[in-house]
């Protein structure tokens, strides 16, 4: 049973896909309270039912997407496809993660960020502004892609190193 949130009568739609936004039943971290509203998901898949994974805001996770561990989907975000974001990260602003990336550990997408197909961002990546990461694109360490920079390909980023155009 989820002891931990349960979806409204209150809905939205997001390409073809019928949301529901969630409500807290207990505390969870420092997201929200018991009673809180959240953001939206479109099945309680979409967001795990332990740890202190969220949605909040406006934000949105639909399609096969998960949220998971003690991540945070927040602003207006939106995770869709087979998406996942799990540990400690963060995908919040107007953030788009779809297809099959995957956002973990302390890693932070925001801003107009996109981060599609098959990328993993990870350690204490960040992706912002209005950067496009897809395709098979790795990003971790501390490494941050900003700005209008778009990695597309095989490409692996890591250590300190800065992109942005």
């Amino acid at each position: 049973m989820n002891n931990k949130y349960t979806l409204s009568d209150e809905t939205t739609q997001e390409v073809g896909h019928t949301l529901y936004r969630i409500k807290a039943l207990r505390d969870i971290g420092s997201y929200a309270k018991a009673g809180d509203s959240g953001g939206w998901i479109e099945r309680e898949k979409n967001l795990s039912a332990t740890g202190d994974a969220w949605v909040a805001n406006d934000a949105k996770v639909f399609g096969e997407a998960q949220v998971t561990d003690d991540a945070l989907v927040f602003g207006s975000a939106t995770a869709s496809g087979n998406a996942r974001i799990t540990g400690n990260a963060r995908a919040g602003g107007s953030a788009w993660v779809s297809d099959n990336a995957w956002i973990s550990e302390d890693a932070l997408v925001t801003g107009k960020a996109r981060v599609a197909g098959n990328a993993r961002i990870g350690d204490s990546a960040w992706i912002g502004d209005h950067a496009w990461v897809a395709g098979r694109v790795q990003v971790s360490g501390y490494a941050r892609v900003g700005g209008a920079a778009r990695l597309i390909g095989n490409e692996w980023i890591s250590g300190d190193a800065k992109i942005s155009i």
